[in-house]
């Protein structure tokens, strides 16, 4: 299945697809492990204490997002 990343309105980036085939890192190329997990959130707000996975902060402070996706002009 292909990987997916959909932009929730004010909230974060899920993720979703077969994410064994999804390295993410850390900028020091450290893997963050997400085995076995069929989905992840991931934090736009700046807010988690739980980088750069979504807690869920970004409802408690207001974040407003601009997500929508802008048609390119030919």
């Amino acid at each position: 299945m292909a990987i997916k990343v959909f932009a929730k309105n004010n909230g974060p980036y899920v993720v979703t697809g077969d994410l064994n085939d999804l390295e993410l890192t850390d900028a020091g190329g450290n893997k963050f492990d997400i085995s076995g997990k069929q989905a992840v959130a991931l934090c736009r707000c700046g807010a988690s204490v739980n980088k750069p996975f979504c807690d869920g902060t970004h409802s408690k402070i207001g974040f407003q997002a601009a997500e929508a996706a802008v048609k390119a002009e030919q």
